[in-house]
């Protein structure tokens, strides 16, 4: 079996690939932000953007990651069974964050997600302790979702900058309105912009640590069949946040074909992009 020790990856390759990482997941932050200083949610344009976040990730997963990790599995092994072990990785990814989803309760899930008017009226709803847990539990929940997905663009990231970068942005898009459920309630429990503001903050940091502890823990012992097999994960868990987060949260908050036509959009924008860099 072939040492990944082999293919170089310079410490420039590593930094961009954990920039790219850090960068998406500090977007919780954006959304805090947005929370802050927008007087209403635009409905119609948070549905566009989940819906192209989704198509980027569906296509990019089907069309160019799933068979890359496919490609290298059948060099360390043969066709069948190569095609085979990237399949059953695909679907790991997807039972990891099926087990994720099913391990924080609905309350506290961070893809019950809130609108910027709700800072006006959440009062009226919910006691300032209630708020504050829920607030508290959502930057948790969100932490928990954060972390593999850190992982899978760092991994994305490192095999191929033309992957990484285009994942990364939709994770960012996916992670802004994910930053309004936390912060939102947190500053009507407190009345602390900053905390709400701190808690949006570090619930995003879950993610360049994810990517962090994954290359700690995974690099001494990558090979090019772990290498592909988590590859092949990585598909699997972002098809999986496409289907379950990103294209509900799209409808709910939009027209359903505003949702449909910003997952057209996304696939295209991916297709062009993969046609022009490659």
């Amino acid at each position: 079996m072939t040492d990944l020790a082999e293919i170089s990856y310079t410490n420039r390759d590593i930094l961009i690939a954990f920039g790219l990482t850090l960068i998406a997941g500090l977007s919780t932050g954006i959304g805090s932000t947005i929370a802050f200083f927008a007087k209403k949610t635009s409905t119609r344009f948070l549905s566009l953007a989940l819906g192209f976040s989704a198509g980027v990730m569906i296509y990019i997963s089907f069309v160019e990651i799933f068979f890359e990790a496919k490609d290298i599995l059948t060099l360390e092994l043969n066709e069948r069974m190569g095609h085979f072990i990237a399949v059953l990785a695909f679907f790991s990814g997807m039972v990891v964050m099926a087990v994720i989803d099913k391990l924080v309760p609905s309350f506290e899930n961070p893809h019950e997600l809130k609108l910027v008017e709700e800072m006006s009226n959440a009062e009226e709803h919910k006691k300032r302790s209630k708020l504050l847990r829920m607030g508290v539990l959502s930057a948790f929940a969100i932490a928990i979702h954060n972390f593999p997905e850190g992982l899978a663009t760092f991994i994305a990231s490192l095999k191929d900058i033309k992957l990484g970068l285009p994942i990364a942005i939709a994770i960012a898009i996916h992670n802004i309105p994910e930053g309004i459920a936390v912060s939102v309630p947190i500053y009507h429990a407190t009345g602390s912009k900053k905390k709400a503001f701190k808690f949006s903050f570090l619930s995003g940091l879950a993610e360049p640590v994810g990517a962090i502890v994954g290359f700690l823990i995974l690099m001494p012992f990558l090979t090019n069949f772990i290498f592909g097999f988590i590859f092949a994960s990585v598909a699997g868990i972002m098809v999986f946040i496409s289907l379950d987060h990103l294209l509900p949260a799209a409808r709910e908050y939009g027209k359903p074909h505003l949702a449909l036509y910003g997952l057209i959009g996304g696939m295209g924008v991916m297709a062009g992009s993969l046609i022009l860099l490659g």
